[in-house]
């Protein structure tokens, strides 16, 4: 059974050593990767084709960049979500991969609330809408699968009232979220695990917050229908985080039956 794997990585030349420790023993079929922060030319591209895996980035200096990883061949590559042509911020790469259309998606953080930030954030979520939208119209299996910089609902985060006001958990960030879902895209972690609390993808360094599991959720894959009639199981895995020199977000990794 395939399957697909989320990580914000928090630059992947600073942590490629936990990175393929990670492929090497989890064996994910395809990893859709966030804040690569490096250009394509920098992505260490040999050392993960040496696990067995395709890779395609849209990467920028410094900041950002999305990567996809795949057991099988990536085709029809679409780098940067359709609908602007100005936005050069590299946060979203598409393409299809074993019959399976994915894309990496590293999603505006928009704080601090108020500003430009902010309305780039809520503008980029209404752009992905559209695009989800367009590729629900083919009813292939869809996989969107990155850092969302969203907090869905307060079971989410340790302590939602320390997150009141952020551009995360602020009441647009969540609807135009709430907006993906209503598409008819499938949360596969609370597919299978609705009420299940403590069930974080990011622990901030700083306060011991790992330690003393001070999360938030926020690292997503959203499911199509044809994709979600597949969902066996989707699990967070939070042994990288406790690795030295661990990025503060960990994967989440979904399991799809075989394709009929």
């Amino acid at each position: 059974m395939p399957t697909i794997a989320t990580w914000n990585v928090n630059s992947i030349n600073a942590r490629l050593s936990n990175v393929l420790e990670w492929l090497g023993a989890a064996k994910p079929d395809v990893v859709l990767l966030q804040e690569i922060k490096c250009q394509d030319a920098a992505f260490p591209r040999e050392a993960i084709e040496d696990l067995g895996y395709q890779v395609a980035t849209y990467g920028q200096k410094s900041y950002n960049g999305v990567a996809i990883l795949s057991r099988w061949p990536i085709l029809d590559v679409v780098r940067g979500l359709p609908g602007e042509p100005g936005d050069e911020q590299a946060r979203y790469l598409e393409a299809t991969v074993d019959g399976m259309r994915v894309a990496s998606i590293y999603l505006p953080n928009g704080n601090p609330v108020g500003t430009e930030k902010f309305a780039y954030k809520l503008a980029w979520m209404e752009r992905l809408r559209a695009r989800a939208a367009d590729l629900l119209e083919s009813g292939a299996p869809l996989v969107l699968g990155g850092d969302y910089n969203v907090i869905p609902e307060p079971i989410d985060c340790h302590d939602p009232k320390a997150w009141e006001g952020d551009a995360l958990f602020r009441p647009e960030s969540r609807r135009a979220f709430r907006a993906l879902l209503h598409l008819g895209l499938v949360d596969a972690f609370r597919a299978l695990h609705p009420h299940e609390e403590h069930a974080y993808s990011f622990w901030d360094y700083q306060k011991g917050a790992f330690q003393l599991d001070h999360g938030i959720r926020i690292d997503h894959l959203l499911l199509s229908p044809a994709a979600a009639d597949r969902l066996v199981a989707c699990a967070i895995d939070k042994e990288p985080r406790r690795r030295p020199k661990a990025s503060d977000h960990t994967p989440v990794v979904a399991t799809l039956e075989d394709r009929p």
